[in-house]
């Protein structure tokens, strides 16, 4: 029997249970006991017909006297009947208290509801629903009013009056929340599945995920580069920049774990399996005082959260991999979650593989030789555990675990001065992470959260010169601890109340060894930090409002930060809204780029400690305002910026000039506009993004001081167009075109300089060039399988790149005495027509 079959099947029994408590076949209607009462007793009921309509008793006692017969009705009915004298009895609701209950079920699938929250209005009475939706309270005001509520789902009013039973729970249905202005400002943005809110972050829930031009798959990172003032200079999406910053200043949370790793195919891809990822959420500004770190952006990834009694999941392939999910109910209170994923690219060489792979390794340490032949084996997988039990209705236990691995054995063999050249080299880069929280919820009002977790990031790299017998190993390891401690009161309906506590370790250990010449440097670092916040949160009608604040102390450093934090969104009339957002941040790790440790010519980042000297704390300032029109599907958001990053180095900048190997400190400050506009109708929405943005250095010891950023792309726009051609089959079209990237060219004439026994390029000033622009088209379409009626499938299909155009998104240059002007240019280009495919089936 399917699960909506029973479904079904329980539904039907609880309504036939109902209909039969209000009206058994030795039951008849309050009015026609009350007139024949009337005869017998000779008195008069004064009463509302609509007081008593509805109602069914069985006839009392024959042998009753009227005070046994009053004391009698007012037991078996919800209503007070009082005598005036002896002939007349009024019957009212009054005051009296009855007892309540119901069953709350989600009004499409008829699944029960847990943890659906019931207050009675202008009472300090509530409770929460069970496993199986249902709720009972023992005192309620006959006259009261009930509000039952869920995340998500629609508010429900309902009267005491219809809750009351003496023997069964009505079904009560909750509908899923579409458009309310307290949650979501936009239903749907772009595509199914995107959606705004009123805090200014995006959200994609990727089970309701649409489609986009060049996708297969709701790829988590390729997602959210389509929106406005998010982008990815290099094309990897393990180099997100938003709003101008570097990739390593995004916080990246998968289920509460902060992340160092992001990407496979070093970077291509994203990491995070989107199947049991659920939910993402993408805050550039006015983040919540709850997250610390990532003072460019936030993107918070959720997995399911929720224990069904339904066994459910889907496997698919691409050209690249194959995955597989699975969400198993073990009994009512416990479940499990589980994902896996791994690529075949040690197995098969597909078209796909083939284009990642030469746009990974063209800017390799031999990317000038002439290379006579290679031999790869790469792999990647992830995978990720779940456990959800609840004890009891109030109290939730949930633990985690995910694990992220890329491994790469490479040989060349490469021809130099006639000679013949090979290298073994290894790549092993990984992140483990785990966490366990207890969810509690104290009454209707006051909730709780506790939570500790570990994040173990590593890269281990190794090259092998058997011709020079040289051996050199890197290793970067980060190892973060946390505990946290989460409280949320609600003050109102529209107000909320939050507090936390948060204390964490990160230690950072770097480490290079060659053996000819014999050479070592291990540098190890620890911090500990803690961190108190409190945010007040309004949100009622028009109005939402978040303003926070966090005190960061640096136990190291005997240091404190306090951060404001604010988002504010105000409604004007139904089709216009305005909005604020604001806030100070901190960080204290950032990648290095170190040019002297190159491994392949990627992977070159490692993560590095501040120690408030030579690596500060690096800190933020944001502010932007916003104004929305939202209009019969038909929406338009501008929104100014304006950020200022201090503390940065310019060895975390990857700069290609005469700075790169110079230790200095110094900040970058950008200005911008983002512009969306998007209609949407029935069958198709199409979109047009454009940001301009003014990114600019500015280091005291260089000369000049302020330069443009390497991040600088002064015009970015996007556009779409995705249209349902049939229920089932649906396609995508889109284009970017984009300034090029700031580079640096040598000096004219005196390309070469001397330092010490070495010549290195001497470079011109920094960032007085500009690649030429970006431009790319992408296709997809989507074909959905109903096999069964449990049982579905959706083929696939992307093309990106689809006019093949050769885009150079770096160029920097090298030392080459074989030419004219002794330096050589090295060009990175971005992945040329490149298909895909992928083929998914869901239960």
């Amino acid at each position: 029997m399917c699960a909506r079959t029973r479904n079904t099947i329980l539904l039907f029994l609880l309504s036939i249970s109902f209909t039969y408590a209000q009206n058994p076949n030795n039951n008849k209607t309050l009015s026609s006991i009350l007139t024949a009462l009337e005869k017998k007793y000779d008195i008069k009921f004064s009463f509302s017909d609509v007081d008593i309509e509805n109602i069914f008793i069985a006839e009392p006692p024959k042998k009753i006297t009227k005070e046994e017969l009053l004391v009698l009705l007012n037991k078996k009915t919800q209503l007070q009947f009082t005598a005036l004298g002896d002939r007349y009895v009024t019957i009212s609701f009054l005051n009296k208290m009855v007892a309540i209950c119901g069953t709350i079920l989600d009004a499409d699938l008829s699944q029960p509801l847990l943890l659906a929250s019931i207050k009675v209005n202008g009472f300090q009475i509530g409770t929460t629903s069970d496993a199986m939706g249902t709720f009972y309270l023992k005192e309620v005001p006959i006259k009261s009013t009930v509000s039952i509520s869920f995340v998500g789902y629609k508010t429900k009013q309902i009267t005491a009056k219809e809750l009351f039973s003496n023997t069964t729970c009505a079904p009560l249905f909750l509908i899923e929340k579409v458009e309310e202005l307290s949650e979501i400002t936009m239903p749907r943005l772009l595509t199914s599945g995107l959606q705004k809110k009123a805090d200014g972050s995006i959200v994609l829930n990727t089970e309701k995920f649409g489609i986009l031009p060049g996708l297969i798959a709701p790829d988590i990172l390729k997602t959210i580069k389509i929106l406005p003032g998010i982008e990815s200079v290099n094309e990897n999406i393990s180099n997100i920049n938003v709003r101008g910053g570097t990739s390593d200043q995004n916080l990246m949370l998968w289920d509460g774990i902060k992340m160092y790793h992001s990407g496979h195919f070093f970077g291509l891809i994203s990491a995070y399996n989107p199947y049991l990822t659920k939910k993402v959420s993408v805050t550039k500004n006015g983040t919540s005082s709850a997250f610390s770190d990532g003072v460019s952006a936030t993107v918070n990834m959720e997995t399911n959260d929720k224990i069904t009694n339904i066994l459910s999941g889907g496997a698919g392939f691409n050209l690249l991999s194959s995955d597989a999910f699975v969400e198993v109910p073990i009994k009512k209170d416990l479940a499990i979650h589980v994902s896996a994923r791994r690529s075949f690219t040690d197995l098969v060489n597909t078209p796909t593989y083939a284009n990642y792979f030469s746009r990974s390794f063209q800017d390799n340490s031999i990317s000038s030789n002439t290379v006579n032949n290679t031999e790869s084996n790469f792999y990647f997988y992830d995978y990720s555990f779940k456990l959800l039990y609840d004890i009891g209705d109030n109290h939730k236990i949930r633990a985690n675990f995910i694990h992220i691995k890329n491994s790469l054995e490479y040989v060349e063999q490469y021809n130099e001065n006639a000679l013949t050249i090979e290298e073994n080299s290894t790549l092993k880069q990984e992140n483990l992470g785990g966490k366990i929280g207890w969810n509690a919820n104290w009454n209707s009002k006051f909730s709780t959260n506790f939570s500790a977790f570990f994040s173990n990031y590593k890269i281990n790299s190794s090259d092998y010169n058997k011709d020079t017998d040289q051996f050199q190993t890197q290793f970067n390891n980060v190892l973060e601890t946390a505990i946290r401690m989460h409280a949320k009161y609600e003050l109102s309906e529209a107000f909320f109340f939050s507090n936390g506590f948060v204390f964490n370790e990160i230690g950072i250990k770097n480490t290079t060894t060659v053996n000819a010449p014999t050479f070592s440097k291990k540098i190890k670092n620890i911090l500990l930090k803690s961190a108190l916040y409190s945010e007040i949160e309004y949100n009622k009608k028009n109005t939402y409002i978040r303003f926070g604040i966090r005190a960061n102390y640096f136990d190291k450093f005997k240091k404190l930060i306090i951060e404001p934090r604010i988002a504010f969104r105000q409604e004007i009339n139904a089709a216009l809204s305005l909005s604020l957002e604001g806030e100070f941040k901190n960080q204290t790790t950032a990648q290095k780029i170190d040019f002297e440790d190159n491994f392949l010519g990627i992977e070159k980042r490692r993560w590095i400690l501040s120690d408030n000297k030579n690596t500060p704390i690096i800190k933020s300032k944001q502010a932007s305002v916003g104004i929305e029109y939202n209009q019969n599907s038909f929406f338009i958001d501008l929104t100014g910026f304006y950020k200022k990053v201090s503390g940065i180095t310019a060895a975390n900048q990857g700069f290609y000039n005469n700075t790169q190997n110079l230790n200095s400190i110094g900040n970058y400050e950008v200005k911008g506009i983002e512009f969306l506009i998007n209609k949407q109708t029935e069958k198709f929405s199409t979109w047009f993004t454009y940001t301009y943005s003014k990114n600019q250095y500015a280091f005291d010891v260089f000369n000049p001081r302020v330069f443009t950023n390497s991040l600088d792309l002064s015009h970015s726009l996007s556009t779409a167009f995705n249209y349902d051609l049939h229920k089932n089959l649906k396609i995508s079209f889109g284009g970017i075109l984009r300034s090029g990237k700031p580079y640096t060219k040598p000096i004219v004439g005196n390309e070469t300089i001397q330092n010490g026994n070495r010549t290195i390029v001497n470079y011109d000033s920094p960032n007085k060039e500009r690649l030429a622009n970006f431009i790319r088209l992408d296709l997809s379409a989507s074909y959905h399988l109903p096999f069964f009626k449990n049982l579905e499938a959706t083929l696939r299909i992307g093309f990106t790149n689809i006019t093949n155009q050769k885009n150079i998104l770096d160029s920097y240059y090298i030392v080459d005495t074989t030419n004219e002007n002794n330096v050589s240019r090295i060009n990175n280009f971005s992945l040329p027509f490149t298909p895909d495919l992928s083929f998914r089936v869901q239960f």
